[in-house]
């Protein structure tokens, strides 16, 4: 279950801040609506490192469509396997 609190909770930050745990991040409403979220510094860096490996990933798949796949043996010879 999301744990879900007012942003006028983080006058009181120090309670906010220790419901925040890895995989469960504590959402702040303002006005009623979703307006941020607070994660632990590893959920962050994971998230981090995913969207740069999805960014690299369409990349290749980019280059692929546009100068031509390599077959596997090309891989092996230019890997010098």
């Amino acid at each position: 279950m999301p744990n879900i609190k007012p942003v006028s909770d983080l006058r009181n930050y120090n309670e906010v801040l220790r419901d925040v745990a890895e995989g469960e991040p504590v959402f702040l409403t303002k006005n009623g609506r979703g307006r941020y979220a607070i994660i632990d510094l590893a959920d962050y860096e994971k998230t981090q490192a995913t969207m740069k490996l999805m960014a690299q990933l369409a990349e290749g798949e980019k280059a692929g469509r546009d100068k031509g796949w390599l077959t596997l043996n090309e891989v092996e010879k230019s890997l010098g396997l």
